[in-house]
């Protein structure tokens, strides 16, 4: 059984004060990208700083006035700020019998952005999928719609879905989650990388993080891997370019195939190993040609289902059809949410998670009970900033 999100604009949204319009290009079409007004919607709420979602009340005029927010991000100079809101998440499931359901969510109407949000990042807004109690799958989980658990998998042309609920399959990869209590991420441990015909040995810690665009490599990690995939790579290098971010890039072959590229994979922590089925970007200009996708890029992901268990506090992976539904296996314990301990959204610094959810509306029209262990399926283009990608660390 699934749940499918028919409103996106309800979700992490922006409130401008002035009239424009966002436009954005993807798949060769046109897309006009809805902005969010409060007045707009009829079921529209405004979050008082009286809230325990509330977390700069000391910014707050008065108990019942607007609730503030301000979040600065680790990219340069990026930040948002403007007012909580809460609205209802509209859903349908997906089991045959469709039904309406509707959840109320609380979330930041952005009325002042900075840095990267004014050109190319989430230009739509960003879900907020962290294990922090404000983000979307805690709290579908604390009003009985779902585990708490969601998985996402992209295919090759940046399409795919979020499955809210999805607690994966027996037959999945696993690996835990390196849990720091005062800042928890999903953070795992990567014991071994492999090259074509290179291991290279060395434990470092990994963050997939759900709301990075990019892959981030630091050294030694990014020089040896760079070293020994150029090593193993047959295409001729071409010089470097200062319009595209990558510094190993090969002109294509007239008969280029996937055996010119080394494979690579990873091993996890407790032996499970992580294949990148595609390692590589592919540009076209005058001619086409490859890049190494190690500094930025969307693409280590591609091809997975990858389970985000906030309950067993695991990672999960599996070779997928993103472009298929397959019911996954949940036992009757697994059935029953448990939710996420407080937590900071990764990437996100001068925030205060609240300590309580209590403000978060258990309304009447929610089927609870039955849809306690519904999935929630959603497909959406990667520049939605909806896409868990692998950022490594020192």
């Amino acid at each position: 059984m699934g749940l499918l999100i028919n409103q996106l604009g309800l979700l992490i949204t922006c409130c401008p004060r002035i009239d424009i319009k966002l436009h954005i290009i993807f798949g060769g079409k046109d897309f006009e990208l809805s902005i969010y007004d409060p007045k707009g919607s009829s079921t529209s709420k405004k979050v008082t700083c009286s809230s325990s979602l509330c977390a700069q009340r000391n910014q707050c005029l008065g108990t019942f006035s607007n609730c503030p927010y301000m979040v600065s991000y680790m990219s340069a100079q990026t930040s948002t700020s403007g007012i909580l809101v809460e609205d209802v998440l509209h859903l349908t499931t997906e089991d045959g019998h469709p039904d309406s359901v509707e959840a109320y969510v609380t979330f930041g109407c952005g009325q002042v952005q900075s840095g990267s949000f004014l050109d190319v990042a989430a230009p739509n807004g960003l879900f907020g999928l962290g294990m922090e109690k404000i983000a979307v799958p805690s709290l579908l989980s604390q009003e009985g719609l779902t585990a708490d658990s969601f998985s996402m998998c992209f295919g090759d042309d940046g399409t795919g879905r979020i499955s809210f609920g999805d607690k994966g399959s027996p037959d999945q990869e696993e690996t835990p989650f390196n849990l720091n209590p005062s800042h928890p991420t999903y953070n795992v441990t990567v014991t071994q990388i492999r090259v074509g015909t290179t291991l290279i040995d060395g434990g470092f810690t990994a963050l997939f993080d759900s709301g990075t665009s990019f892959t981030y490599l630091v050294d030694p990690t990014y020089s040896n891997l760079a070293v020994n995939f150029h090593s193993q790579t047959r295409d001729s290098r071409r010089p470097p370019d200062s319009r595209i971010p990558f510094e190993y890039c090969y002109d294509m072959s007239p008969d280029a195939n996937a055996s010119l590229i080394p494979s690579m994979s990873l091993t996890m922590k407790g032996g499970s190993h992580f294949p990148v089925y595609d390692p590589i970007i592919v540009i076209s200009a005058q001619s086409r040609f490859i890049c190494c996708s190690f500094l930025e890029t969307e693409n280590f992901m591609t091809g997975y289902r990858v389970v985000f268990d906030r309950e067993r506090f695991v990672l999960g992976w599996k070779k997928f059809d993103c472009y298929d539904i397959e019911e996954t296996n949940t036992s009757e314990e697994e059935r029953h949410p448990v939710s996420a301990p407080p937590a900071v959204a990764a990437g996100i610094r001068n925030y205060s998670t609240p300590e309580s959810t209590n403000d978060v509306r258990n309304n009447n029209s929610l089927t609870s009970v039955t849809l306690r262990s519904c999935h929630l399926h959603v497909s959406l283009p990667f520049f939605f900033g909806l896409v868990s990608i692998l950022t490594l660390l020192s």
